[in-house]
């Protein structure tokens, strides 16, 4: 009896404690993505390209490293730190397979303003050195530092707690014309702090409200000081760079390897200063001593946390807003999802840690990113890969970067910032589609341009809010569950009878970046509620039944589920005669889906689009221009059917 009882107990605490152990691996592989797709490389798939890959991105991120350390101003030095620690961070908790987390423009000019308020120019002598000291780097050095280590300390720690507080579910009111607009401006600011080094002048730290417009004043007033050996310099570099890019883009599919014109042309420059002694012959502003190695842990000064609290925010919002943008668009691209909510905890974790280790704030790049893409990387293998030669780059090839111009490091940063500044041909875009979102980027952009990228931020968001609620009033209802769904199953006459499914959805409500995600996420739930209902019927085959659900799902099934049977088609009509108004994310919300069921040969009609609607879908990507997608009525979009498919027979309609 005793045996029984300890044997029935023994049963129950295992009952107890084995969901707990499954909880937790579960619960492992979401907050550690590593776990997920490492143990599933293909090293002979992947490991190439991955490896190329790298490479690239470490020019990128050993040239980004030291202009935007210098734009953060603190050593160049600690700008190779900041583009080891943080990347290595995000490939263990990041979900972006194709972001690059690194130093960051924005963040480095938000860092800035701390650091030449609390440790001005004027307070150390930048050039004593100290041998007892970190790196032998001097004490007014090592005080600089600590204030953009504690910024990026202090930002992460904001953005964990918004993790924990899962704040990531209110990223819909970031919407894609507000990020553009910041981007842009922070991008302009970022061209604007490297003109005096393209110039060769020398220019004191202009910052604060209207900065922007101060400096190019200061430029023209000094204009006679410009340096035309600088000059002439910047614009042979911004020339070539150009050039080469635009050739490799345009040869990548021809060539296996693209030329690393960073590289050549930081060893070229390098190489010529170094054999004209251009520092003393034309006075040319070179980047100076790079210590080796890596310099023991150390706690970021806490005394200064509440000294920084602004530019930590700042950090914290812009940085995280950049960084997801990237990570939703690489997932857009290659069909895969991405935790808004974890990237927080990923992208905090890359400044908390890293600010241990001398780190300036960190976030993820554009021009990285399009590297990743344009090299065919497939995985953060990929930035581990280049971290490992960040690292060879600071204990062994450092000290060689001495002689590199500061013009032409300037004009790579620049020429990298191509990607950001040609969001200004968005503004056709915004202007066809809504000219209410072309109105908000101007306005973003202006703010950001006048203050700075928090700033420009925080405007974008709460004019949106505003004018949504002004808007909101016309719309017939307010909710995107008050959709009607019709079902219709009809007889096709081809080699037998089988049974075809036309689904008609009625959207009643207007489609914004509010309720983009929602419209999306509903009308998978209504098709996949349906489906199941189906299966009661005795006369649909299983293939039939889940063909639609298999063909809008969000590509997590397997590549035979996802496939539709070759016996069956499906019809699904959209009846948009509820969208009273809409806006850049809507539209692409709706462009989005149409795409994504035309992959998967589901037939998508849409019934009642006004020409202003169907003219914004052109401009956000045209849908079909074979065939077409648009109809006067439901019964037009089913007449069209009928007569594409010989229909005989309307057997069944019903409403639900």
């Amino acid at each position: 009896m005793t045996g029984a009882k300890r044997k029935k107990k023994g049963m129950l605490w295992s009952k107890m404690h084995t969901p707990h152990c499954e909880d937790f691996k579960q619960w492992c592989r979401r907050r550690l993505p590593i776990l997920e797709w490492a143990p599933h490389y293909n090293l002979k798939e992947n490991l190439l390209p991955d490896t190329m890959s790298g490479i690239m991105l470490a020019v990128q991120q050993v040239t980004q490293g030291l202009a935007f350390a210098i734009l953060s101003s603190v050593h160049p030095v600690f700008g190779l730190y900041g583009s080891l620690f943080p990347a290595i961070i995000y490939a263990i908790f990041g979900m972006g397979r194709h972001v690059a987390t690194g130093t960051f423009a924005l963040t480095s000019l938000i860092s800035a303003n701390a650091v030449e308020r609390l440790v001005p120019l004027s307070s150390g002598n930048l050039t004593t050195r100290s041998n007892t000291s970190t790196l032998g780097l001097s004490d007014f050095e090592l005080q600089r530092i600590g204030v953009a280590a504690a910024v990026s300390f202090l930002g992460g720690v904001i953005q964990v707690a918004m993790f924990l507080l899962q704040l990531g579910s209110a990223t819909f009111l970031l919407t894609e014309p507000v990020i553009s607009a910041m981007t842009t401006g922070a991008a302009t600011h970022v061209v604007t702090s490297q003109v005096k080094y393209l110039l060769g002048m020398k220019m004191p730290y202009i910052s604060g409200p209207l900065g922007f417009f101060y400096i190019y004043a200061y430029v023209f007033e000094n204009i006679k000081s410009v340096r035309l050996e600088a000059l002439l310099l910047s614009l042979l570099s911004i020339v070539v760079l150009v050039l080469v890019k635009e050739l490799n883009e345009q040869f990548k599919r021809k060539i296996k390897v693209v030329l690393p014109v960073d590289l050549v042309l930081i060893i070229a420059a390098s190489f010529a200063c170094y054999c004209t002694n251009m520092e003393i012959t034309y006075g040319l502003e070179v980047l100076g001593h790079i210590p080796k190695g890596i310099p023991p842990p150390r706690a970021p000064p806490m005394n200064v946390l509440s000294a920084v609290i602004t530019e930590a925010f700042g950090v914290a919002l812009v940085g995280y807003v950049a960084s997801l943008a990237l990570a939703q668009g690489s997932a857009k691209k290659y069909k895969y999802s991405v935790d808004d909510n974890q990237e927080f905890l990923a992208h905090g974790l890359s400044n908390v840690i890293p600010s241990f280790f001398f780190c300036i704030p960190s976030a993820a790049a554009m021009g990285r990113t399009a590297g990743l893409y344009s090299t065919g990387a497939k995985t953060q293998v990929a930035c581990l890969i280049s971290c490992i030669l960040v690292l060879i780059v600071i204990y062994a090839v450092g000290p060689l970067l001495y002689w590199l111009p500061m013009c032409v490091l300037a004009s790579i940063i620049v020429v990298g910032l191509k990607g950001m500044l040609i969001q200004f041909r968005d503004l056709k875009k915004y202007w066809n589609v809504d000219k209410i979102d072309w109105g908000i980027w101007v306005s973003t952009y202006v703010f950001t341009i006048c203050f700075a990228a928090n700033v420009g931020l925080l405007f974008g968001v709460v004019c949106t809010i505003a004018i949504v609620i002004g808007r909101f009033p016309r719309a017939k209802t307010l909710s995107i569950k008050n959709m009607k769904e019709m079902e219709l199953k009809v007889k096709i006459e081809t080699d037998g009878e089988t049974l075809q499914q036309v689904k008609i959805i009625s959207i009643n409500n207007p489609l914004v970046f509010l309720n983009a995600k929602k419209f999306h996420t509903d009308l998978m739930n209504i098709i996949q509620k349906e489906n199941a209902s189906n299966q009661l019927l005795d006369d649909v085959s299983k293939c039939e039944q889940n063909t639609l659900l298999n063909s809008l799902s969000n590509g997590n099934c397997n590549e035979e589920a996802s496939q539709p049977c070759p016996s069956e088609k499906c019809f699904l009509i959209l009846d948009c005669s509820g969208v009273t108004f809409f806006d850049y994310s809507g539209v692409s919300m709706l462009v989005e889906v149409y795409m994504d069921c035309k992959s998967r040969s589901v037939d998508v009609s849409l019934a009642h689009c006004t020409a202003s609607l169907m003219k914004a879908m052109k401009y956000c990507g045209n849908p079909d221009s074979e065939k077409p997608i648009s109809f006067e009525s439901v019964s037009a979009a089913l007449s069209n059917i009928y007569s594409n498919k010989n229909l005989s027979k309307l057997s069944d309609h019903s409403e639900v």
